[in-house]
């Protein structure tokens, strides 16, 4: 039977309503500053994709036999990074985790503002934006790209619909209460859906939840395997293999609570969330990410061990390259930062500080990236067809890199825009939860199972 807990230290609910609308103050300088420069990287980011458009991909690094860049890289990190926030969010509700309450708006909005941002990545790397449509025109079914485009679609809608349904009672809250504009006013009644807090609008809605958060679940799993697809369905070395599909999905969990870890510690600094997000989210969170850490570590020894035992001629050739050729630097740097510096802080003492789990999922999101770029370019490196040079070479140019400081930037303003329009912690959730825990409901679930 599940112990009955009750926490004195919790936050009153009558301050729950004001600490969180408080959120949504008007912004202070550094927020300001902070914004402006992101506003000035994307102009810039911007820009030279109007050059890459007017030049064609002759702006780019890429050629022939590098038909993908880092835009591909950056495409499949931020796939990567939108699992966790689903995850996250799904799995605590289902198991009923009594600490989800605080992060799980957090969590849902990393997987919405990433495919947002994702999706693009494509469409600038074909060079020619109006391309795109030809894929629904032209697509077919026995096409991986088109199984892509599919997936990525579904998955974008459930994720705004599985992040819109607990923001409802929200929306009633802020409608019915005075201080705001006209066009937030206006906003908050449209989304509220003339929501009264009925026993059987709440059932509705509670019903709502509970199927989206049965049907995301499997969708988030098929973008990331599909995804994959795109790779292991071409018959190029390290990509043709069966664990590719596996191998994604367990990074992008890892790379994924990473990056929920990042933002949940900065909102809680930068917004004064204190009160609300405190060290126990943080020590589950950071064992989740050493348990992902593991398993992907493991999967990164499962990839390379069966080329390097076969020796076969292409494989081999491929390892060569990335353990001691010209990418060994990207790749050993991975291994070093993505996961043996953030495995070892996280059995360390520094597990029992926020600071240290910020450090290692800082790691983590750095690691991550440059594993997407030993994925994508030292095969493209490594073709069958016979070629002239010896050493196939890609080096992004600065159209690249800022194409890609503009995509990141992107995801930061979303993310800040989101949080200043809406509550960044469920006001109807937490308050609800206090009001459990108060009477001392039995907590139950993940939460027990991770202590």
């Amino acid at each position: 039977m599940a112990e009955r807990v009750r926490n004195p230290s919790s936050p009153a609910i009558r301050d729950v309503e004001g600490d969180l609308i408080a959120t949504m103050a008007q912004p202070s300088l550094y927020h300001k500053l902070t914004v402006f420069g992101l506003i000035i990287v994307l102009l810039w980011g911007g820009w030279c994709y109007l050059k890459q458009v007017r030049m064609g991909l002759a702006a780019t690094a890429m050629s022939d036999y590098f038909s993908w860049g880092i835009y591909i890289v950056n495409f499949v990190f931020f796939i990567g990074i939108s699992m966790a926030g689903t995850l996250i969010s799904a799995m605590l509700r289902i198991f009923n985790a009594p600490w989800r309450f605080a992060i799980t708006r957090l969590s849902e909005a990393v997987t919405v503002f990433a495919l947002l941002v994702a999706g693009p990545m494509v469409i600038i790397d074909m060079g020619r934006p109006d391309r795109f449509f030809f894929v629904g025109i032209y697509g077919r079914l026995q096409s991986p790209i088109l199984w892509d485009v599919m997936s990525l679609t579904t998955y974008l809608a459930g994720s705004l619909l599985f992040l819109y349904l607990p923001l409802i009672p929200d929306m009633a809250i802020l409608r019915d209460r005075p201080g705001f504009s006209w066009w937030r006013r206006r906003l908050y009644t449209t989304l509220a859906m003339n929501w009264q807090g009925t026993p059987a609008q709440r059932k509705a809605l509670d019903r709502a939840e509970g199927i989206m958060t049965l049907v995301i679940l499997p969708v988030a799993v098929s973008i990331h395997t599909v995804t994959a697809w795109l790779f292991g369905m071409t018959l190029r070395p390290g990509w043709h293999t069966a664990i590719i599909g596996p191998d994604f999905v367990v990074g992008a969990l890892y790379s994924g609570v990473a990056a929920v870890i990042t933002a949940i510690v900065l909102f809680r600094h930068f917004f004064h969330l204190q009160k609300y997000i405190n060290a126990e989210h943080f020590k589950y969170l950071g064992r989740m990410l050493l348990a992902f850490g593991f398993v992907y570590a493991y999967f990164v020894v499962n990839e390379h061990a069966a080329s390097i035992y076969t020796g076969e001629v292409h494989e081999q050739g491929l390892d060569e390259a990335i353990f001691g050729g010209p990418y060994a630097i990207t790749f050993w740097a991975m291994v070093t930062i993505g996961l043996v510096l953030p495995l070892v802080m996280l059995v360390t003492p520094l597990s029992k500080k926020i600071g240290g789990i910020l450090a290692a999922s800082l790691l983590v999101n750095v690691g991550m990236w440059l594993k997407r770029y030993v994925i994508v370019i030292p095969t493209l490196a490594s073709p069958y067809m016979p070629h002239a040079d010896k050493t196939l070479r890609y080096a992004p140019t600065l159209v690249e890199w800022s194409i890609t400081a503009g995509a990141f930037a992107a995801f930061v303003l979303m993310y800040i825009w989101f949080s200043k329009v809406f509550p960044i912690v469920g006001i109807a959730e937490m308050k609800a939860h206090l009001a459990a825990e108060n009477e001392s409901t039995p907590i139950a679930g993940i939460g027990e199972a991770l202590a």
